[in-house]
């Protein structure tokens, strides 16, 4: 991600001003559809030398530096932001040091923070006006007045979704995945949800209940977080859709000699939302011996208080957890603590018509993207499919005033599962495979962005597929996978495009071979000038094509190179004027359909409505000069009449197609 901005004029020295993320209503709102809504005309924005004398980053005790929420709902990106205060190698990532603070005369009043974004670190450039009313920051910040690392990352935070009312409601496990780019899983703690329906479901797991016991081998490395989703009856005062921060858990032994867990728990709101039994000189600190009380008690920081199993079980509804991240970078295990060294990721989408199959439900679900994961040896292995967010218009939407991220995930995310079979050879039947229970799967379909897998795996062939609920639902993912050993991730090549059977017409497809060679023909993407370079496929759309509604152009895009080293790849579409020649193709002119963003996978379709007239097509890779060989497909429906046949079989002939009787 490239940020633009200009420096600030004026006596003295010049300061960065971002103009892509403006200190205005326009870094503040989206839609206005939230509570923040009210504060139009009435933020400042200041700098952190304008809010206090000293600023710094970090307070000199780290208790302090902990976020305490303002005026914007993001409690979900704070109890995430706690994580980076335990991980070092994390913190450094998201944060880069050696920044110059104010008082450094390199200061210019810009910070760069970078954040994992759909499979890569993305960096993001802001200055460093913060918004304020009276001359303090509305938003979050430290409960160190004069420390502003949170301040700064909120904003960041803000401007990598657009605004700072996009991080109004949220998952924590998002948070977590973006600051880490590992992962996190939510767990319910209510009653368990297993439905045990062998007759008619595979997934012997509808919803996971977490046991902290699990996570002991990693309990001092990982995140932890607790979330209400329903008002609670003691802690009525954090009402729906709040998150907290877990900072520890332990055993203590009573005194009748009995063990009982404890949790301290910090509220981002900054302050105490809890009467239980233990807190201050609550009845519980009388079970156990006067030392140990005084020592837990003296832990306890502003907006922090302990409470014990029952009282957690009880006040909170989900725990999100997120894996902890090595020193080297690796992600660990939150179920054995080992390290998952190896790592792959490819991405793909779901296209209406082609590759949407839906469910198991439905007899179209072999046509959704599949996945070959090759297991080189026995070893924990972790798959996440993770889906893009699509930011939908709210302004129609009555927006819930609390932050009900439950009723805002339906607007953004399909739901989805990932399913896996394990596969004697590479050769295989598709439909009898189908009619298996899969080896290990998700729970069931979730409105989540990203779901996860985990099993300890044999060496050979597993087949992935992953999918959406609804057939024809459309989403670019991203599957990614962990393991404790050498494993391989690699798309399964597809027959040829699947294209719609008409009754008043037909597809005729013609195939092109072409090459990317560095220096010549890989000119790259449109943000490179040499883009012109690259291959040019000239056709027709004949004017018998206009009569019809609907796609009438399909494009598949094909790269002949290793899984494991393929080359993000896509194409654009450019209308011919009459006359005008591929050699003579205005530049400045947008594509008439296009293929993006390029995607690292074996292939990319365009399914599309073009007028008639002609046409060239333009692959590229992302960046110039990768070479390669590639196969363009392209289909176009031809309209002829059809000529209905009076032959009649004999007998019936029945076409059986894989519908699955198990539910997902």
């Amino acid at each position: 991600m490239k940020e633009a901005g200009r420096e600030g004029s004026g006596l003295g020295e010049a300061l960065f001003e971002d103009l892509d993320f403006p200190s205005d209503d326009r870094a503040l709102f989206s839609d206005s559809s939230t509570p923040i809504a009210t504060l139009q005309g009435e933020v400042t924005w200041r700098r952190p030398q304008e809010i206090c004398q000293s600023p710094a980053l970090f307070p000199d005790n780290i208790t302090l530096a902990h976020a305490k929420q303002g005026l914007l709902g993001d409690c979900w990106f704070l109890c995430a932001c706690s994580f980076l205060l335990k991980n070092r190698y994390l913190l450094n990532k998201v944060l880069p040091p050696d920044q110059p603070l104010w008082g450094d005369s390199r200061y210019r009043g810009s910070f760069q923070f970078c954040f994992w974004k759909l499979g890569h670190w993305t960096e993001v450039t802001i200055d460093d006006r913060l918004p304020c009313i009276n001359s303090t920051p509305c938003f979050s910040r430290c409960h160190s007045p004069a420390a502003f690392w949170v301040a700064l990352l909120e904003k960041a935070y803000a401007k990598l979704h657009g605004s700072y009312e996009r991080l109004w409601a949220g998952q924590v496990s998002e948070a977590l995945v973006d600051l880490s780019g590992g992962l996190a899983e939510r767990w319910s703690l209510g009653e368990s949800e297993e439905e045990q329906r062998p007759e008619q479901d595979s997934d012997q797991v509808r919803r996971r209940r977490l046991d902290l016991n699990l996570l002991c081998s990693v309990k001092e490395e990982c995140a932890v977080s607790c979330s209400t989703q329903s008002s609670p009856g003691g802690a009525s005062e954090l009402g729906q859709y709040h998150a907290l921060t877990v900072m520890e858990w332990l055993d203590v032994k009573t005194l009748s000699g009995s063990k009982q867990l404890l949790l301290r728990i910090r509220n981002p709101w900054g302050r105490c939302c809890w009467g239980g039994a233990w807190i201050g000189s609550g009845a519980g600190w009388s079970s156990v011996d006067p030392a140990l009380a005084s020592d837990l008690q003296a832990r306890v920081a502003e907006g922090e208080f302990w409470l014990d199993e029952t009282e957690f079980l009880s006040q909170f509804d989900d725990v999100t957890v997120g894996y902890p991240i090595s020193d080297e970078g690796h992600l660990k295990s939150i179920y054995t603590g080992s390290p998952l060294t190896h790592y792959h990721q490819l991405a793909g989408r779901w296209m209406e018509g082609h590759s949407a199959g839906g469910s198991r439900n439905c007899s179209s679900y072999g046509s959704n993207p599949k996945f070959w994961l090759k297991v080189c040896e026995r070893g924990e292995v972790l798959v996440s499919l993770l889906q893009h967010r699509k930011w939908r218009k709210t302004e129609n939407c009555t927006q819930t005033p609390l932050e009900d991220s439950k009723n805002t995930k339906h607007q953004h995310y399909q739901a989805i599962a990932l399913h896996m079979w394990k596969v004697e050879k590479r050769r295989f039947n598709l439909s009898r495979m189908l009619n298996k229970p899969p080896c290990v799967s998700t729970h069931c379909h979730a409105y989540e962005r990203e779901v996860v897998l985990h099993q300890q795996l044999e060496p050979g062939f597993y087949l992935l597929i992953p999918s959406t609920y609804q057939p024809g639902a459309e989403a670019r993912f991203l599957i990614r996978g962990f393991s404790s050993s050498p494993t391989s991730l690699s798309a399964l090549k597809s027959p040829a495009p699947s294209l719609p059977s008409t009754t008043d017409g037909e597809w005729e497809t013609c195939y092109f071979q072409g090459s990317w060679v560095e220096g010549r023909t890989a000119g790259g993407s449109r943000n490179f000038l040499s883009h012109w370079q690259n291959p040019c496929f000239p056709f027709t759309v004949c004017d018998e094509s206009a009569v019809t509604s609907g796609v009438n152009v399909r494009i598949t895009l094909h790269q002949s190179r290793p899984d494991t080293d393929l080359h993000p790849i896509g194409f654009h579409v450019y209308k011919l004027s009459e006359g005008e020649s591929q050699q003579t193709l205005p530049r400045d002119e947008d594509p008439a359909a296009s293929c993006v963003p390029h995607c690292f996978t074996q292939d990319v379709l365009l399914a599309c409505c073009l007028s008639p007239g002609a046409y060239t097509i333009v692959p590229s890779t992302y960046r110039p000069d990768c070479s390669a060989s590639f196969t363009l497909s392209l289909a176009r429906r031809i309209h002829r009449k059809v000529v209905k046949s009076q032959e009649r079989l004999g007998r019936a002939i029945e076409e059986i197609s894989h519908i699955s009787v198990m539910q997902s």
